[in-house]
């Protein structure tokens, strides 16, 4: 993941996840869910942004640290942390500046589809994690290229780039896609036992207005978007 991906842009992407249906109404609330009772627990924010879900969990008596590529990102987390939260700029492709089994929980939200090579990273969550500590993360939803490319080879690791607008400011993100066999491949090869797969429907009390209409009259429960896993150090 380039450094400087969110630089140019760290305000208004922050503001977007704050309301969004897909950060602050599917995803995060995914992933505090699957965390589960967290008070005591050290855990490590990986690709941590702005800080949202550092805070939610701190809430809930996690004793946080957080780092994040984006000096930009981070500069929004420590306004919105304090003191309460270790943060430190580091990019999840080098060695990270933790000790050995560290940790008891690992998150990493919508981190994983920037990064070419799982392998490395992966492995350096596994040494930061405490034997039997969990790596919970969320990445897109592999199957989704299968609708919005269907002419690129899904079985293909492969780099692709989409356009968004963050309230109201353009911005390109470039990502990854990896097939799934390649990613329970990457966890098993890094010494990871897959606990759980989720594919969640959005969170109870997402407004109306943000919903899809066939969510709203019935005809489905859930959209692709994001896949999350937790997974547990072996």
């Amino acid at each position: 993941m380039k450094p400087d991906h969110y630089e140019g842009f760290a305000d208004s992407y922050s503001a977007e996840n704050e309301s969004c249906l897909l950060n602050a109404h599917y995803e995060r609330p995914a992933m505090i869910a699957l965390a589960g009772n967290v008070n005591g627990r050290r855990v490590l924010d990986a690709g941590c942004g702005s800080g949202p879900l550092s805070a939610a969990l701190s809430a809930k008596g996690a004793i946080m640290t957080g780092f994040d590529a984006s000096p930009a990102m981070l500069e929004l987390a420590r306004q919105r942390l304090g003191s309460t939260v270790d943060l430190s700029v580091a990019d999840l492709s080098q060695p990270l500046p933790f000790a050995d089994d560290s940790f008891d929980d690992v998150v990493s939200s919508l981190v994983f589809h920037y990064l070419e090579d799982w392998s490395a990273p992966l492995a350096e969550l596994r040494r930061v994690l405490k034997p039997g500590g969990r790596l919970i993360l969320s990445v897109n939803h592999p199957t989704v290229n299968v609708i919005t490319q269907p002419t690129e080879d899904y079985f293909a690791i492969r780099q692709y780039s989409e356009d968004y607008e963050f309230s109201g400011k353009p911005a390109v993100l470039t990502f990854w896609h990896r097939p799934l066999h390649a990613m329970f491949d990457a966890f098993t090869s890094a010494g990871y036992v897959v606990a759980t797969v989720s594919e969640p429907a959005p969170s109870p009390d997402a407004p109306d207005e943000l919903l899809p209409p066939r969510i709203l009259n019935g005809e489905r429960t859930a959209f692709l978007s994001f896949i999350f896993f937790v997974l547990e150090a072996a």
